[in-house]
């Protein structure tokens, strides 16, 4: 049958107009493709197989749903995963089942950690095969249990429809997170009478805290105003939750000093004055001085996780008070004990907070916070962040990411990178003013995502400029996507800061390993130049500073092509500040003069 636009429209008229859906029977294909279109999801990223050929045989007969074809399951997830965090919407997914799945695993986990909101939808051998050992058979259900907010396997084609809106409701709501729907061959095949989509999904075992306590937010008020070395520091949870506005709103109504974790970079504008800049492993002086010294600190949607706090034993030293507001109770003095406990949706909270501030017409403590910022303008002297800026020999890898940041910082730019060296230097000197403009892995540390995450948000803004940081070792993992690139059309700008390392590991290896460089350079790279012109778009190869520019403008030039530029940079150039591991955060390393 004929899933199409004028189908919708015509049954978007008829609810419209008070009438009922007549029931229709259809196949458990055709029922997935409704649920899909009943979610308004635009794109789902896939590969066929034997398990989901009836799936594809539904996805055949309608246009409503653009289905992508990527090259290798992995970058099937992180490009729905991508499209998710640009977007907000629940990203959707679509693999066959044994290979398919396992092949899969490494993006569930990605945006599991990240807490993503998809919907991964697996085949599955038919019903009666399941433990059989049948061919292509795995554990859907066992293999992603640790790494989903939930999973199901749809045994019945009748609970098929309640299935869907139940994974899409889970993923978006409360804490977000990656939901598989494991649907074997026999299910996508087989008929029932269809009805529709639920209106409403109702779970008796999952009804996740939206408002927060109200006498908790009240003692976080007087906590708040009665600081005198106050400290608001916030993670992916603002940018989850929707909370940059009303997080902005309270920081700039106290004038209290923030920072952002790696993974809520934007929620705050780096540009501002109040904004101490990234804290953690490879934070800055201030913002981890500050971390350690407050006397209150506000905490919002983030885990004090150990790249963020290092030793916990080191960050208790000193007595500080704690209130943390997040949506996921088991969050809450996980690694740090906190005093004013607050479970609840974060832009609910805050908003609560700030009116509550408004009518209390309490003031912050303007003597002690002047006092306050004089300290931390005091770290600030120290330019933790300085580099090499004179060197006309060779690329350094900050100057090619400030020089991005510098040519498109009144545009409309997203980033996205892969891990290691060049993820921590777009951190740093890439200075975001909005939220969801920082698109990179940061719980799992996933290389191979930079490429699939670009041409996940392309298809999502196909206007906007998109540019994957990446380096020589990221690129190669998920590198096939290039020739995703070409057939949908997603012109990304692959910006590779190459130094022919495996660069964080290296860096750790010369100064934990006596230089001891185990397998962290990469001999006999490709030709990255004509790999990317045999994947039919242009490559540019960079290796003087006075390039570095002019590589950049003329890659944005080529506006409808993707530009693969190989930079050439300084492959002993280390990131730093840097926290060892189980050292405090304050124990920092600024350069080569500290080791």
């Amino acid at each position: 049958m004929e899933i199409s636009k004028a189908e919708l429209s015509s049954a978007a008229a008829a609810g419209s107009a008070g009438g009922a859906s007549h029931p229709q029977e259809l196949r458990g294909a055709e029922i997935l493709v409704k649920a899909l279109q009943a979610e308004n999801v635009k794109f789902i990223w896939g590969y066929p197989g034997g398990a989901v050929l009836h799936i594809y045989d539904a996805f055949y007969k309608q246009d409503t749903i653009q289905h992508v074809l990527v090259r290798h399951e992995q970058a099937a997830v992180h490009a729905a995963d991508g499209y998710a965090r640009a977007t907000g919407d629940v990203g959707v997914a679509l693999v066959t089942s044994g290979p398919g799945v396992t092949n899969a695993v490494t993006g569930i986990a990605t945006a599991y950690m990240d807490s993503i909101p998809m919907v991964i939808i697996t085949g599955q051998v038919p019903v009666a095969a399941i433990g059989l050992d049948a061919f292509q058979e795995c554990d859907t259900v066992g293999i992603t249990r640790p790494i989903v907010k939930h999973n199901f396997l749809v045994k019945d084609v009748r609970h098929l429809a309640d299935t869907l809106a139940k994974a899409f409701h889970i993923a978006r709501s409360g804490r977000p997170g990656p939901v598989v729907v494991d649907i074997p061959k026999d299910v996508s095949f087989n008929k029932c009478l269809y009805t529709g989509q639920p209106e409403k999904v109702e779970m008796r075992s999952y009804n996740p805290v939206r408002k927060g306590h109200g006498g908790q937010i009240r003692k976080a008020l007087q906590l708040l105003m009665t600081a005198k070395r106050p400290y608001i520091y916030t993670g992916g949870g603002v940018i989850l939750g929707n909370a940059t506005e009303e997080l902005r709103t309270l920081v700039d109504m106290l004038g209290y000093p923030c920072t952002n974790t790696l993974m809520g970079l934007g929620a705050y504008p780096a540009s501002d004055r109040k904004f101490l800049g990234m804290l953690g492993m490879h934070g800055t002086l201030e913002a981890n001085n500050a971390m350690q010294n407050c006397d209150v600190l506000l905490a919002v949607g983030a885990r004090f996780d150990d790249r963020v706090i290092g030793n916990p034993k080191h960050f208790a030293q000193n007595e500080r008070k704690i209130i943390h507001i997040d949506i996921d109770p088991s969050s809450i003095s996980k690694r740090v004990k906190v005093d004013i406990p607050i479970v609840g949706d974060v832009k609910d909270v805050l908003g609560e907070l700030i009116a509550m501030i408004r009518e209390s017409g309490l003031k912050p403590d303007t003597g002690a916070l002047g006092a306050w910022w004089e300290t931390i303008d005091g770290w600030r002297k120290r330019d933790c962040l300085k580099y090499d800026r004179k060197n006309t020999e060779v690329i350094k890898p900050q100057y090619v990411v400030e020089t991005l940041w510098n040519m498109t910082k009144d545009g409309d730019a997203y980033i996205t990178s892969d891990v290691g060296q060049h993820q921590m230097w777009a951190a740093q000197y890439y200075r975001f003013d909005e939220p969801r403009r920082w698109i990179n892995s940061g719980g799992l540390g996933t290389m191979g995502v930079g490429i699939p995450y670009a041409m996940g948000i392309k298809l999502a803004k196909p206007d906007s400029e998109v540019f994957c940081v990446t380096g020589e070792g990221s690129v190669q993992m998920c590198i096939q996507e290039l020739s995703t690139c070409l057939q949908y059309n997603t012109p990304i700008k692959v910006v590779s800061l190459n130094n022919r390392y495996l660069g964080m590991v290296r860096q750790w290896q010369e100064l934990d390993y006596e230089g001891r460089y185990s397998h962290s350079y990469m001999d006999a790279l490709p030709n990255f130049v004509k790999l990317a012109e045999a994947y039919g778009h242009v490559g540019m190869l960079i290796e003087h500073p006075r390039d570095v520019e002019p590589a950049l403008r003329e890659a944005r030039k080529l506006k409808d092509r993707t530009v693969f530029m190989d930079f050439r940079t300084d492959p002993t150039e280390n990131v730093f500040p840097m926290v060892k591991a189980g050292k405090g955060i304050t124990e920092m390393l600024l350069g080569s003069e500290d080791l």
